[in-house]
Parts: C-alpha cells; structure tokens; sequence
C-alpha cells in the first residue's frame, strides 16, 4: 500500500519541480529583457517588403515600468501618425507579451 503512495507522492512533486524551474526560466528571460531598457535607433527591414516603411529611420523605446513587473515597447518614425505599443510581463509563470497594434488590432 505504501508503495503507490511514495509513488504517487515522487510523480507530484517532480511536476511541481518542473513547474518551478519552468517559472524561473521565464523569470530569467524577463529580466535579461529588462536590461535592454533604453532608446534605440535603426532602419526598417520588413517581411515581405512594404515600401512605405522599408529603409526608415524608426526609434525604439523599452522601459520597465510598473515596479519592474511590465516591459513597454513603444516604436516611432517620421511620418507615422501614430506608435504601437507592446507589453510584455509575466503571468502564471509564463513570459507574456500584448501588442496594441498601429493597424487597429487590439487584445481581446
């Protein structure tokens, strides 16, 4: 009787330290992404080609906000009435991101 039960007692906690290592994987990558707050500036590539954006000069802002719990992403250029913006945080464990798209496209 006792062996099913150690048994059933080693599958749970391997789970649970699965679950664990899972979550501090995801912790890891949120903080290394953190460290790359700051202002950046480059040109556009995109996939497949749009000629209205290919070549641009586009800034990139990544701050940490929320008390280090958020990451937002924000990206300008000349010419763009507009920037979209992404968060990224964790949740459950898990590195989550939502994007507030330029085109209209929201979360829902």
């Amino acid at each position: 009787m006792k062996s099913p039960r150690l048994t059933l007692s080693l599958v749970v906690l391997m789970l649970l330290a699965t679950v664990t290592f899972a979550q501090s994987d995801a912790q890891k990558s949120f903080d290394k992404l953190k460290t790359l707050s700051g202002s950046w500036e480059g040109h556009v590539t995109t996939v497949p080609q749009q000629s209205d954006l290919e070549g641009k000069l586009m800034q990139l802002s990544l701050r940490t906000t929320s008390m280090g719990n958020a990451l937002m992403h924000e990206m300008t250029g000349a010419g763009r009435p507009d920037d979209p913006i992404t968060m990224l945080y964790l949740d459950g464990g898990q590195l989550l991101l939502t994007h507030y798209c330029d085109a209209g496209n929201r979360p829902a």
